[in-house]
């Protein structure tokens, strides 16, 4: 049953939050060469994990690093990548990668683009 209330509360979460207008904060590091102007649910991919289920995507956007989860993708570093709906986690830890994430976003979907 917790399963149960987790997916709900998931879905509940994406159906009332859209974080996309506060994806990460500025780091003032150099961001990869990410084009500038990008859309917020864009980035270019700086480097990538994966898990059971997931491919977790760190992320530049003009001048901003972030990470993305989302299901399974195959993507590679310098890939351009959308994503669509999302649900943003702070001091999210993920038990099957050993590491806690500041700030990352959950994705239903995110797609490679030109």
């Amino acid at each position: 049953m917790k399963i149960s209330y987790l997916a709900i509360a998931f879905s509940f979460g994406l159906a009332l939050l859209s974080p996309l207008h506060a994806l990460a904060e500025k780091t003032g590091e150099n961001n990869g060469g990410a084009a500038a102007g990008m859309p917020a649910n864009e980035g270019k991919v700086l480097s990538t994990l994966d898990a059971p289920g997931y491919t977790y995507m760190e992320l530049a956007n003009t001048e901003k690093r972030f990470w993305i989860a989302a299901p399974t993708t195959r993507v590679k570093p310098g890939d351009r990548v959308r994503f669509e709906q999302s649900l943003v986690m702070k001091n999210f830890n993920s038990k099957t990668l050993n590491r806690t994430f500041d700030q990352i976003i959950f994705v239903n979907s995110a797609t490679v683009i030109d």
